[in-house]
């Protein structure tokens, strides 16, 4: 799957790759050269704790290199009484009878304790566009769903406030 990003995404991961090939790896090539130094390789816990730590970090930028190339842009666009990306959107929930707080965000930002909701999930698709007062039935799968009405839409927060998940 492609995952939907912004352009701020794609930049904050772009920086994060050129710290770790620029800055980082030449650190833990050196922390490996150092363990080996050491001696005996077999009974050599710093080497394998040094080898570990820079192997974890090509694949960290193997992983970000991968999305950046295959990501699919949003651009977030819509009116000011729409819900769009990094907007506060206060729904209410009529069979709980509880009222929450969201912000629909990039799929890499979504974090539900936080209230980020990814733009791909059932809720984040629903409310996509629509308008406070709007009652919009989330569709989870063919047999199961649920209605909120959007009480409020608040001012959209800058995204780069929000930190890109670590995997």
């Amino acid at each position: 799957m492609r995952d939907r990003l912004t352009r701020e995404d794609i930049a904050k991961m772009e920086k994060e790759i050129e710290e770790r090939k620029l800055k980082l790896r030449p650190e833990l090539i050196e922390a490996v050269k150092e363990a080996r130094a050491q001696g005996d390789l077999s009974e050599n816990f710093e080497y394998y704790a040094a080898k570990r730590e820079k192997n974890q970090n090509e694949s960290r930028i193997r992983y970000l290199e991968n999305m950046v190339k295959t990501a699919v842009i949003v651009e977030d666009r819509g009116g000011d009484d729409e819900v769009t990306m990094n907007r506060p959107v206060e729904v209410y929930f009529p069979d709980d009878d509880e009222t929450e707080t969201f912000r629909i965000v990039t799929t890499i930002r979504g974090n539900s304790l936080k209230g980020l909701i990814s733009i791909d999930s059932p809720l984040g698709k629903a409310l996509l566009h629509k308008k406070a007062g709007d009652r919009v039935h989330v569709r989870v799968n063919d047999s199961v769903g649920y209605d909120v009405q959007i009480r409020s839409i608040g001012q959209k927060v800058d995204e780069t406030e929000d930190e890109i998940r670590k995997f």
